[in-house]
């Protein structure tokens, strides 16, 4: 049975050194432009995917591919998740326009987010 709470997976966010050498590679493998372009994020919307390039990603402690997981209450989900045996990497802060992130380690080290719209 599946979690109305939960959504799946719609955004994965890739931590890039350089911006404009990974935002060429992205365009082309899924052709397109990206939808947002700035200097801080590059985003691109494919086949309901949120794929996102985040300069220097490292520097925010990402070290890999994120994959967020789309829930409808954050702080349930985040409570749900710990209580399961996820430490918070990172607790739910919002990102700008109501859109909340954050992070867990499961108890193999793996990154997983989550991510609400308000």
């Amino acid at each position: 049975m599946s979690d109305p709470s939960n959504q799946g997976i719609k955004t994965v966010l890739h931590p890039v050194s350089d911006l404009e050498a990974a935002k060429a590679v992205y365009t082309a493998l899924l052709g397109m432009p990206p939808q947002t372009d700035s200097s801080y994020y590059v985003g691109y919307e494919a086949a309901g995917q949120q794929i996102g390039l985040v300069p220097g990603g490292g520097a925010q402690g990402m070290s890999s591919p994120v994959a967020y997981w789309h829930v409808s209450d954050i702080e349930a989900k985040l409570a749900e998740v710990t209580a399961a045996g996820a430490t918070v990497k990172e607790p739910a802060h919002d990102v700008g326009g109501g859109r909340l992130v954050a992070t867990v380690i499961d108890p193999d080290g793996n990154v997983l987010g989550l991510l609400q719209d308000r």
